[in-house]
């Protein structure tokens, strides 16, 4: 048993129900709304080049500027630490510009960055004592801390097992103590998974996937489903899985989006009208059965999106390609 152990048998506190019940204890604020209030833990994975950066960047600087990204929205500007663990400076530096230039707000909040390339000696390693006593420093005020990410920045033991996250979550439920909400950011493995020990997940809020399309190709970029796998306090429409995709107009960054259940009807009708059958459909876009392509269908009929049969002529190529 270390020091700081010992202390804290010595404080430990315990109140009785009437006490815990009579607390006066003030409501999460809304960070993002919905998906991250004060005093969350929250994790995004997905595989390497999906996206997450820009995805995160996204976030930091709407929460930052008291601004939109996607479906959501910040209450008002909050103070950003936002710590990156691999890229060059200059590319940290480029992606920030880029999006901060196709802003239609400005970022009243702090937003302060720490990356490898500014350091003396190097990126503090999170899973110990003294690495986060390096970040504690920087957190007056702060509301938000992004984490990008765990592999990099939290070095000690083994990725896949348990014992090996148990300093990284106890320094998380510290900083939520004290008011300070954490994003973690992490990669998938070959088969989608977040890599390494699922125990990460017990004392996370919110957990969300960005998953590439069935049918998507290289040349699209960063286009991604966003799909909740775990949403403490979320429901209905709010943890409903959809599409997004950033792309570039006149020199400005854009994200657009849509639910998944209307994307997936979108390339039903695409291939009804080049002539592809149901169960070619089914295959192509990898839809379990026939039925789901004819529910689709039916769907993209009511929205006009299908054409007249005899206008259709069969047409066969990978959809990738589309």
């Amino acid at each position: 048993m270390n020091l700081e152990q010992a202390e804290n048998r010595k404080l430990l506190k315990v109140v009785s129900i009437e006490q815990l019940l009579s607390l006066e204890i003030p409501p999460r604020d809304n960070i993002l709304t919905p998906i991250i209030t004060s005093q969350s833990i929250s994790m995004l994975y997905g595989i390497r080049g999906v996206g997450k950066t820009h995805f995160v960047i996204g976030i930091a600087l709407a929460v930052s500027g008291g601004g939109c990204f996607l479906k959501w929205r910040a209450e008002k500007p909050y103070n950003v630490l936002y710590i990156d663990g691999e890229m060059p400076a200059v590319v940290v530096q480029e992606r920030f510009s880029r999006h901060i230039v196709s802003l239609d707000y400005e970022i009243t909040g702090s937003l302060n960055i720490i990356t490898p390339d500014l350091q003396k000696y190097g990126m503090p390693n999170l899973s110990t004592v003294d690495g986060q006593a390096a970040i504690e420093q920087h957190l007056d005020n702060v509301k938000l801390v992004i984490l990008d990410n765990l592999s990099t920045l939290c070095r000690s033991g083994k990725e896949n097992e348990g014992e090996s996250w148990l300093p990284v979550q106890e320094w998380a439920l510290r900083l939520r103590s004290k008011g300070i909400s954490i994003l973690f950011i992490h990669h998938a493995g070959k088969a989608g998974l977040q890599r390494g020990t699922s125990r990460r997940e017990d004392v996370l809020d919110t957990v969300i996937n960005l998953r590439r399309p069935a049918d998507y190709h290289p040349s699209e970029g960063a286009k991604f489903e966003i799909h909740f796998e775990k949403a403490r306090g979320l429901y209905g429409d709010d943890v409903k899985p959809f599409e997004a995709m950033l792309t570039e107009k006149d020199g400005r960054l854009l994200w657009t989006y849509k639910d998944v259940e209307e994307s997936l009807t979108e390339k039903v009708a695409h291939l009804f009208n080049e002539g592809f059958k149901p169960g070619e459909i089914a295959e192509e876009l990898n839809i379990r059965s026939k039925g789901t392509v004819s529910k689709h269908r039916k769907k993209a009929l009511a929205r006009g999106l299908i054409k007249d049969a005899n206008d259709v002529q069969c047409k066969k190529f990978p959809v990738s390609h589309i």
